[in-house]
């Protein structure tokens, strides 16, 4: 009698389970990821996030998949207009002004927790931040700071860096003055972030790409900061014709021991322990004007508003993907700053003085302002400043035309 019941309310149970089971596998749901490939790292790093996140929430899906940055913004164009896009996507943060005009962007900030959100640093959610709502949250970041050359320095009698542009101009004079091939400041005139290179100055004295609607690049503090730059061409303190070297170029004069300042990013670094062992530098912060500054830049993980799934994408990221122990590892593994303030306070970070120049610059990290017609703009400024580097206009008058351009792109 008692096998018997027992047996019964066995049965009982196992129907229950089978229930159960049933209806969690009824529940389950699949989450797609599409991410921009930074190394071979990536695919790894991602699919260890979901492993985690799946172990956490069984039946569950996390599906990962990894396209070269070449096409990923076609890739997304195609999925969205097919009506394919996955539930969540890496993009260029600079891509998501679109997608928020668009309506394809979800909101972020009714699935955080306010403890969640304040352990970013905060000017890296500015970028990501439109009328007042989050749109996406950044997963990798890169700042700008200042490196310089110890051994040709010290040839010039600078012990210390300087920590101003005026201090930046003395030392570059004193450079040219040992009467080698070497030049005291490196400026980038030509291709890509030539326009960042020229924002360093700019945002240092104090001025803003766009302020109140409307373009700052024709501003007094710009106006001031395009005209340092021409006077240190002007007089040798940099390489001669700027407006032929890009980014690479002047990095590698670096790696030669032929610049003594350079403005860059952390990337350099890798370069310089492989390229040029030897070179005996440092890196100190962007030189001040009237205030602190950097280039900051993100990219972003944005989930679609079309997702059905969006509960649960959140929970991959604000659970796991975003978790101090996965931030650690993908930062570390890409090479890219911490975003996050757990982050920047563990010992891989905290303790690297040459990644200490960088983190030390975030809180005063600027970004490309998140507006319609970005490209557009960017190429006016650059057009602007090569007219002042080769001594085809005044910056006055180049930064005046940049900006009726600029003016004219906002109001489209």
């Amino acid at each position: 009698m008692y096998q018997t019941k027992k047996s019964r309310v066995l049965g009982l149970l196992a129907g229950a389970a089978a229930i159960l089971a049933t209806s969690s596998m009824a529940q389950a749901e699949t989450v797609r990821v599409v991410l921009g490939y930074y190394s071979a790292a990536t695919q790894e790093l991602f699919e260890g996030m979901a492993k985690d996140f799946m172990a956490k929430h069984p039946g569950d899906e996390v599906k990962i998949e990894v396209i070269q940055w070449d096409n990923l913004q076609q890739r997304l164009t195609t999925d969205i207009a097919g009506g394919t896009e996955p539930d969540i996507a890496m993009i260029g943060t600079r891509w998501l002004v679109d997608y928020v005009k668009n309506d394809i962007a979800e909101p972020l900030d009714g699935y955080m927790t306010p403890e969640f959100k304040g352990g970013f640093i905060e000017s890296f959610l500015s970028p990501s931040t439109f009328d007042g709502k989050m749109y996406g949250l950044p997963v990798a970041a890169s700042a700008r700071a200042m490196y310089y050359n110890k051994d040709l320095l010290a040839k010039a009698g600078v012990n210390e860096p300087p920590t101003n542009w005026d201090g930046v101009v003395d030392t570059a004079k004193k450079i040219k003055a040992l009467g080698t091939d070497a030049y005291g400041f490196a400026l980038q005139g030509k291709e890509i972030e030539t326009d960042a290179y020229w924002y360093y100055s700019l945002w240092t004295h104090g001025g803003d790409l766009i302020k109140d609607g409307k373009s700052g690049v024709a501003s007094p503090e710009a106006i001031k900061a395009l005209t340092l730059y021409k006077s240190m061409i002007d007089e040798g303190l940099t390489e001669p014709d700027p407006s032929g070297l890009n980014r690479q170029d002047i990095e590698r004069l670096f790696k030669q021991g032929r610049i003594g300042m350079i403005l860059t990013g952390p990337w350099l670094r890798g370069q310089i322990k492989t390229d040029a062992p030897t070179l005996n530098y440092a890196l100190s912060p962007i030189p001040e004007g009237t205030t602190k500054a950097t280039y900051g830049v993100t990219d972003t993980l944005m989930v679609f508003k079309s997702s059905k799934n969006k509960e649960l994408a959140m929970k991959f990221l604000t659970e796991t993907a975003f978790s101090p122990k996965w931030r650690i590892e993908f930062s570390t593994k890409e090479g890219f700053l911490p975003v996050m303030k757990e982050e920047a306070a563990a010992p891989v970070f905290a303790n690297d003085p040459q990644l200490k120049a960088f983190t030390d610059m975030l809180p005063y990290a600027r970004f490309a302002p998140p507006v319609a017609n970005w490209e557009q703009m960017v190429d006016a400024v650059i057009a602007a400043v090569q007219k002042v580097y080769i001594g085809q206009a005044q910056p006055e008058a180049a930064l005046k035309e940049a900006a009726a351009t600029i003016d004219g792109l906002i109001q489209q």
